[in-house]
């Protein structure tokens, strides 16, 4: 008998420990996932060009010099003198094109590029964007753009109305611009690098550093505050940086964060993280409402009467509503997240008057969480 209580232990100790790992790391994420490497990052382009080939929707050349002016100087590029001329046609819109060209993007690639009107063009449906060069911060040319412009909406005009869907006046070109220049960046000449939380936490970081000196066995990652994580080589490491990288990228974090509440009252949404936690508060909440009800009728005299007329009665309804079956509700001491919630769907609580509920708890030092408002 003893042998089975032994044996029943034995299989009970070992579940736990094969499970215990499982569950630990469900709550975990990857550095590569909550990090970025310092330097790598997007660069931001824009340039100036012209879109042809509208049916008529593009600028009024009297409303927008710019494009007149655009179109002249292309066509004298081409041989074409029209200078002094008096120019009509609206097939053609001055646009400012955007692009994002991703780290480590090599010559020769293709990336997307966004089209926006810069004048009074109705619409870029069946327009051809011209060659644009895409200029970076530094006013260097980073890539060229061109191709046909697709547009997720339409325009249609008639002599009374007119109906528009979505944003005509903005299209993509998928893989319109070439890259003409590397950006000068190059990681594996580094022996020292930084990694930034996107997420900034001085917890985080503490974690991320104990993680990686654990699996490199040494020490060669400091959080240097809450934001950023120094990441040295060793000095017998025979990798280089982007090889240390990616063997770290890959470890389990449990990432942490302060308790916050989000709250845009435009829309009226409300975000609570886990960690938000409720002092002892009571909660009542309750509206004057009053519904006024219009019925007018109709009186009229009996058929074949020779006195009497047809009147209109009014018939008004009146309902007011001072929130008397409204409670008051106790929220204990460290409730979390679920209780308040629970709590407040048991007021029957809108979300426009939980903003309002929560600021007040706020307000009274009940709340141990930060709000933010959009």
């Amino acid at each position: 008998m003893q042998k089975a209580h032994l044996y029943i232990a034995t299989i009970a100790l070992l579940a736990a420990t094969l499970l215990a790992p499982v569950n630990a790391y469900a709550k975990t994420t990857r550095i590569k996932d909550i990090v970025q490497v310092e330097g790598v990052r997007d660069n931001m382009l824009v340039g100036y060009g012209l879109v042809v080939g509208l049916n008529g929707s593009g600028d009024s050349l009297n409303n927008s010099p710019f494009t007149q002016q655009s179109m002249v100087a292309m066509l004298e590029r081409l041989g074409v003198n029209t200078r002094g001329q008096k120019l009509n046609t609206g097939n053609v819109a001055a646009v400012m094109v955007t692009a994002t060209l991703p780290p480590f993007t090599n010559q020769g690639s293709r990336v997307d590029v966004t089209v926006s009107t810069l004048g009074d063009a109705k619409s870029l449906q069946g327009g051809m964007l011209l060659v644009t060069p895409l200029m970076g911060a530094d006013s260097e040319i980073y890539a060229v753009a061109q191709g046909s412009v697709n547009i997720g909406g339409f325009t249609a005009e008639g002599a009374g109305t007119t109906v528009v869907k979505n944003v005509p006046t903005t299209g993509r070109v998928p893989g319109g611009a070439i890259v003409e220049r590397e950006t000068d960046f190059k990681l594996s000449d580094y022996s020292q690098i930084r990694l930034s939380l996107r997420n900034p936490d001085f917890t985080t970081a503490r974690r991320i550093a104990k993680a990686i000196n654990g699996f490199t066995s040494g020490n060669i990652a400091t959080a240097e505050n809450g934001s950023s994580v120094r990441l040295d080589k060793p000095l017998n490491y025979t990798g280089s940086i982007v090889d240390l990288i990616t063997d770290i990228e890959q470890l389990p974090i449990q990432p942490d964060q302060i308790a916050r509440v989000v709250i845009d009252e435009r829309s009226g949404v409300i975000v609570m993280g886990s960690d938000v936690r409720i002092s002892t508060v009571a909660i009542a909440q309750g509206n004057l409402t009053i519904k006024i009800t219009e019925t007018p009728q109709v009186s009229q005299p009996n058929p074949f009467s020779s006195q009497g007329e047809t009147v209109v009665v009014p018939r008004t309804d009146i309902d007011v509503n001072s929130g008397a079956d409204t409670k008051l509700a106790v929220l204990d001491s460290g409730v979390t997240l679920q209780d308040l919630v629970t709590g407040l769907n048991r007021l029957g609580v809108a979300p426009r008057d939980m903003i309002t509920i929560l600021q007040a708890i706020k307000a009274a030092g009940a709340l141990q969480a930060d709000i933010e408002t959009l």
